[in-house]
């Protein structure tokens, strides 16, 4: 996550973007000219409001949100520990009658707790004694935790934002949507919102965008956050210390031990089988542009960084250039990769995602349409 972090803040450095940290935000109020907001004892103008303030949001409570959902089965506890006698616990995942621990190397404790939620809505410290005690309940063995070095709750609260505009503001990532940690979603769910917004945003900010455009971001991200919550509740229903959670955590392992079961599982918790409806007649509408290479080694990825459309062309159809033209939004590129997946050409829009494809000859109308749709 630090390196992440590094990685985006150089990027948004050379782009010439001041970032002020530590600017608490107080308050807001939006007009139909612009939004002012209160923080760090000053006052900023600005034409729209991106809340990513995570799970306790300041802007979606001011904002008038409605943050719905479920309330959690259980407490969730990381940490790192020192343990006398660390033959009593078994490695890795580790289901019990009362919860569920995890060691993913010696020291490296993940332990859930169904209390309810009740020890991390406490907001009390984490203890060594503390955290002894339910490590013992749950492992059903008299394991001694003789330092304890570090430690985190958490809970498998799910909720998310109704709406995820009011106005001129907008929420992403944890501010507007919340889960259990469980399958490490959370970060790609919140890369994903603020991909999708941005570059809408970008566009309407500059004059360059369709009508419409903005409110295609909850359209399109609300539905892929409320997946991701619904897997996030699934996986804590199965870990739950009782008969017919455990009859169901068996079927579940039959099934992963399945090809066709394995494909779904990984293709759900790495998001690879994320696919927005946008209602394009190719299966790789609405989905991640593949990795291409092309012959000269480039990767597409790295012809993105522009923020900009790509019209890909492996058909070399002269009149595709002259289309793409007519859109200064639009890089075009005529050349052959490694792997083509038996692609023609293929519209891509600045988030990565493919808006129109076809492994025939080019509709031109069809690809009009779809130009028309995202860029002006």
């Amino acid at each position: 996550m630090e390196e992440l972090e590094k990685v985006l803040s150089q990027r948004a450095a050379t782009l010439g973007v001041e970032i002020k940290r530590g600017f608490a935000v107080t308050g807001f109020h939006q007009n139909n000219e612009g939004v002012t907001v209160e923080a760090g004892g000053q006052s900023f103008e600005s034409k729209w409001l991106v809340g990513c303030d995570g799970s306790r949001s300041a802007v979606r409570k001011t904002g008038g949100f409605e943050f719905a959902g479920t309330e959690p089965e259980f407490t969730g506890y990381s940490a790192k520990v020192d343990i006398l006698n660390p033959e009593l616990l078994k490695p890795g995942r580790n289901v019990t009658p009362t919860g569920m621990y995890m060691q993913s190397q010696p020291g490296y404790l993940a332990i859930q707790d169904f209390d309810g939620g009740a020890f991390h809505d406490s907001a009390k410290p984490v203890t060594r004694e503390h955290l002894q005690e339910v490590l013992r309940h749950v492992s059903n063995t008299d394991v001694t935790i003789s330092t304890l070095h570090i430690a985190s709750t958490w809970t498998d609260r799910a909720r998310q934002a109704t709406s995820y505009r009011n106005g001129r503001i907008f929420l992403a990532g944890d501010a507007a949507h919340i889960h259990a940690p469980l399958g490490g979603q959370g970060l790609n769910l919140g890369l994903g919102d603020a991909m999708n917004l941005g570059w809408k945003l970008a566009a309407t900010i500059h004059g360059k965008a369709p009508e419409g455009l903005l409110d295609s971001y909850g359209t399109e991200r609300h539905p892929i956050g409320a997946q991701v919550l619904n897997w996030s509740r699934a996986q804590a229903a199965i870990m739950k210390p009782e008969p017919d959670a455990r009859a169901l955590h068996t079927i579940v392992t039959d099934l992963i031990n399945t090809v066709d079961g394995a494909t779904y599982f990984a293709g759900r918790v790495w998001g690879v089988s994320t696919q927005i409806n946008l209602g394009g007649k190719h299966p790789l509408v609405g989905c991640s542009v593949p990795n291409f290479e092309f012959e000269n080694g480039t990767k597409i990825g790295e012809l993105m960084h522009n923020g900009r459309g790509i019209l890909l062309n492996f058909d070399h159809d002269t009149s595709l250039k002259k289309l793409a033209s007519e859109y200064n939004q639009i890089d075009y590129i005529s050349t052959h990769a490694k792997e083509q997946l038996n692609l023609t050409a293929a519209l891509i829009r600045p988030d990565g995602i493919v808006a129109w494809a076809t492994d025939n000859v080019v509709e031109i109308s069809e690809m009009q349409k779809a130009m028309a749709r995202w860029f002006v």
